[in-house]
């Protein structure tokens, strides 16, 4: 594993990476969404290196070991300007792979610089998420402002986020969260991100759809079954707007799954990188 400082012309920001694998490889590019880090993606990085890629994990401006914007900006707009940075920075094409914020950005960056991606895989990401889902993580983004007693507490809460069992072993968490000189444990983020204006605005949804209209690369949606973010309808409603959309499910999974805990992911990208990747 090499770890990378990426100051970005055009982004203004240093964002920090992981990269596995030869440096010479196909460049597949793994995006996190809001309040995750680039470590959400370390196994899915390390499979699609023991297949001949190069997997390089990112920390989005904001997250984890990255800047922090001055001016608190956390639109989508900004996130894509990042990743259009990513994709001069590559200077070859590459394979973007992203959750959430993070493929959103990879999907509007890609509609517009298509001759500089391969591929585009999204985990649970469509131009019209639910609301009640969009309500769901802003809760939680809310809870998380003030920080939490401990991390398992803050284990708590993150279950209750992902639908998920919480793990009995919450030490963990230490290496994504950061301790507060008040005691308080808080996760590895800027609290500007949590801004109502950032949570799937008008203007948001029309770039999505715009992106959809303008797309030319290769685009695989994995959609968690159990998501309460992307339902059929709003699948249908992408692919309306991109008919050459393939859509794979992964299986009792929620909007929070990542590659490290899923097989079905892991194993869909590997079977379209293979199909795409070397075109």
């Amino acid at each position: 594993m090499q770890h990378t400082v990426l100051n970005l012309p055009g982004s203004g920001l240093s964002l920090r990476a992981d990269a596995y694998g030869d440096e010479h490889a196909h460049p597949v590019i793994f995006l996190h969404g809001t309040a995750q880090s680039r470590r959400a993606w370390i196994a899915a990085a390390k499979k699609v290196a023991e297949s001949g890629y190069r997997g390089i994990t990112v920390d989005l401006r904001g997250h984890g070991d990255s800047e922090w914007s001055a001016a608190g900006d956390y639109d989508v707009e900004a996130f894509t300007r990042d990743v259009e940075c990513l994709l001069a920075w590559a200077r070859q094409p590459v394979t973007l792979v992203g959750a959430s914020r993070g493929g959103q950005a990879a999907f509007i960056a890609a509609s517009r610089f298509p001759q500089q991606v391969r591929l585009v895989v999204l985990a649970d990401v469509v131009p019209r998420s639910e609301r009640s889902g969009i309500s769901h993580i802003y809760t939680f983004l809310n809870q998380s402002l003030d920080g939490f007693a401990d991390v398992d507490e803050a284990a708590d809460a993150l279950a209750v986020l992902s639908n998920q069992p919480r793990a009995q072993d919450a030490s963990g968490l230490r290496k994504v969260m950061r301790e507060g000189a008040n005691g308080r444990w808080f996760w590895q983020w800027d609290p500007a991100c949590a801004r109502p204006e950032f949570m799937a605005p008008p203007a948001e949804i029309l770039l999505m759809e715009e992106a959809a209209r303008q797309m030319r690369c290769p685009t695989v949606l994995v959609r968690g079954t159990h998501s309460d973010l992307v339902t059929l309808e709003s699948v249908q409603q992408f692919k309306a707007l991109l008919p050459d959309l393939m859509v794979v499910e992964a299986v009792g999974q929620g909007h929070m799954f990542t590659g490290d805990v899923n097989d079905t992911f892991a194993t869909s990208l590997h079977d379209y990188l293979e199909r795409f990747s070397k075109l």
